[in-house]
């Protein structure tokens, strides 16, 4: 099993995952850059968290399969163009939803998704490495206990 044989099940658990510790990081900072209070920033996280994770889901079945077709390893540089291609798309959906939810002008609300950016991006190389690395060795580990019984 390779980096990108990953069915729904797993793909909606990485999805969880990325979103819940971006979110445990991200939402009291926010909350206090913003002068807003938690819950407020909380329920705009989640809505943008939302949208984030059916994204994350669509944008990286869509990459594994570009990347298998074109027979692409996962090196510093296709990370690198996952991590900004994945992003962008994130900025074109979630601009208008901040502008609304904060009544902020969407240069605004572009101002602050580019503070987002500026987490996200780095966030998003590192977890998906460790993530990457922890399911290889899981897979190791499976395939060892298979093969010792």
């Amino acid at each position: 099993m390779n980096a990108t044989d990953k069915k729904l099940g797993e793909r909606v658990l990485h999805a969880v995952l990325y979103e819940a510790c971006a979110m445990a990081l991200l939402v009291p900072l926010a909350s206090l850059l913003m002068n807003e209070s938690v819950l407020h920033m909380g329920a705009l996280a989640l809505m943008m968290s939302t949208a984030a994770m059916l994204w994350n889901m669509l944008f990286n079945a869509l990459f594994d399969r570009f990347e298998r077709a074109r027979g692409l390893k996962r090196t510093v540089v296709v990370r690198c163009a996952h991590a900004l291609l994945f992003e962008g798309g994130l900025v074109v959906m979630l601009v208008p939803l901040a502008a609304w939810w904060l009544n902020v002008s969407y240069w605004q609300a572009f101002l602050l998704d580019l503070g987002f950016f500026a987490f996200f991006l780095p966030y998003t190389y590192v977890f998906n490495w460790l993530y990457d690395h922890l399911r290889a060795r899981l897979i190791e580990r499976r395939a060892l206990a298979a093969a010792m019984e």
